[in-house]
């Protein structure tokens, strides 16, 4: 899979109380351009909001491109990269064979994943990364915008 564009993508989630409301922020860098998305929830939770970020991220894109994800959740990141197979596999049943949690998000992010190129990369939140921060300050941005 070839594709001319590479963006950049900064995502991350935010609950105030978990849960509670919650907000999700995505900064996308393409070729010296910049927009910034976000949006929240009134009742959610981190994880959900750490894997809104990525899917709406993702799905702001106009074509199939490589995507370099970054997320400070790990829950995103391993999910993604590594438990989603299994999941799968076993009908969607973690190890206890209990049902997946947040599945309704996880096959979305499972189909972008599948559009685009896209390389996920693990940064410390909070850690003064630029693109993790601005992406940090979106979601929080999120939770202000709930009506």
């Amino acid at each position: 899979m070839t594709h001319t564009k590479t963006i950049t993508l900064y995502t991350d989630g935010a609950c105030s109380g978990n849960p509670g409301p919650g907000g999700w922020g995505v900064f996308i860098a393409w070729n010296g351009h910049e927009k910034d998305l976000n949006g929240g929830e009134a009742e959610t939770t981190n994880n959900r909001m750490e894997l809104m970020a990525a899917i709406k991220g993702l799905e702001s894109l106009k074509e199939p491109c490589r995507v370099e994800l970054y997320t400070d959740s790990k829950y995103v990141m391993q999910g993604i990269t590594e438990w989603i197979a299994g999941w799968k596999a076993k009908g969607w049943k973690n190890a206890s064979k209990k049902p997946v949690k947040n599945r309704d998000l996880w096959e979305p992010l499972d189909a972008l994943v599948q559009k685009h190129d896209v390389h996920f990369h693990w940064v410390k939140g909070h850690s003064g990364d630029a693109g993790n921060d601005r992406a940090d300050q979106l979601a929080r941005d999120g939770i202000e915008r709930i009506e």
